[in-house]
């Protein structure tokens, strides 16, 4: 690893990684894939004016295959749709009153605890802190009995 420093900051370069492909090996592949294309091109030019009657009956079974597709697509669009409408109806009619239930459930417990907070935890602070003022009071005006027991 390099350090360079760069306006006050210091910047961590990683070490030069080789490439997984080398870059000939991928000017080759993409020339061959152009090469494969522009061959595919070409034989269905040589096919078409060498064999039209064939190329008129692939063009016709692509047209019903694009067809049969399309019709395919149609049926899942409707498909997703009434998912999409019944998950609107679950959330509507099913989770909504949940969430109220439980927005109501938390008011309740909000309440209760301020009840207990003010009712039972603050007498009881207030009662503790008395007793440790007469405890500390009397420490103060006969020492310590811990300290005052022979050893």
């Amino acid at each position: 690893m390099s350090m360079d420093v760069v306006q006050g900051q210091s910047a961590i370069q990683p070490p030069p990684q080789d490439p997984m492909i080398p870059k000939w090996a991928a000017t080759a592949l993409i020339v061959g894939a152009v090469v494969l294309v522009l061959a595919a091109a070409g034989g269905i030019f040589w096919f078409a004016l060498t064999f039209p009657e064939q190329i008129e009956a692939v063009r016709d079974v692509f047209i019903m295959v694009f067809a049969l597709v399309a019709c395919v697509s149609l049926i899942v669009m409707v498909m997703l749709l009434v998912a999409v409408i019944r998950l609107i109806n679950m959330l509507e009619f099913e989770i909504k009153p949940i969430l109220e239930k439980t927005n109501q459930t938390v008011t309740t417990l909000r309440a209760t605890t301020t009840f207990v907070s003010n009712n039972v935890v603050q007498p009881a602070i207030k009662v503790n802190s008395y007793f440790s003022g007469i405890v500390r009071g009397f420490r103060v005006l006969f020492g310590n009995p811990k300290n005052n027991l022979p050893r």
